[in-house]
């Protein structure tokens, strides 16, 4: 038998969608509840995925500590962020697949994260009622940048941390917004996360919908 790289890919489950609408709670819930393997995108793109980065920057002639945190939080425009956050999606992408091609098991793989766009995750999975995209609502977002550490954080070392905080909620809303956008242009499922609806409301939800892949 030939070894298929996409083959796990292929067969996995997807949680894309917005910053803290609760993808990560929802995939280790899914996974934990149906016995599958939980792929957590921030924890791989903080790590392994750093290194390729810079291995990227030093092979382009750029230095290997990446932009300036000043150019890059404070006198960046929100829209221009999210141009390139959205521009490096695809490089990014082909290093969450080459992360799969490693996990080679019975067992289904449900990923989750950001970066996990529509119209990259479409032409991978035999349907796309293989992915969900999660949004929360404005409410849902201001209970949750109120509440996280990680999305309450400053950035330290800028002129402006204020600003910076704001340029970074700003991005995260376009981004969430181009998520949207494309899943429902391609028919993929996207789920509003909102205050009256808990995990346990949201987990269930999304079993339904990924019911006969569970």
């Amino acid at each position: 038998m030939d070894f298929d790289p996409l083959a796990t890919a292929r067969r996995a489950l997807w949680i894309g969608g917005a910053q803290w609408a609760g993808k990560t709670t929802l995939a280790v819930t899914l996974a934990l509840r149906y016995g599958l393997t939980a792929y957590l995108y921030d924890r791989h793109d903080a790590r392994g995925h750093d290194d390729r980065r810079i291995a990227d920057r030093i092979r382009r002639g750029e230095p290997p500590d990446g932009p300036d945190a000043e150019a890059t939080w404070v006198t960046t425009d929100p829209e221009r962020m999210a141009a390139e956050t959205l521009a490096g999606f695809p490089r990014r992408f082909e290093w969450v697949l080459d992360d799969l091609s490693a996990l080679v098991s019975g067992r289904r793989v449900v990923a989750e994260g950001w970066g996990l766009r529509p119209e990259l995750v479409a032409p991978v999975v035999e349907s796309t009622r293989q992915m969900v995209v999660l949004v929360p609502t404005p409410e849902f977002r201001a209970y949750q940048l109120e509440r996280l550490p990680r999305a309450t954080a400053r950035h330290p070392g800028v002129s402006d941390p204020e600003r910076a905080w704001r340029h970074r909620i700003a991005r995260d809303e376009l981004v969430a917004a181009d998520a949207v956008a494309g899943a429902r242009a391609l028919g993929v499922r996207v789920i509003e996360v909102d205050l009256g609806r808990d995990a346990e409301a949201v987990a269930a939800l999304v079993a339904n919908h990924f019911a006969g892949y569970l």
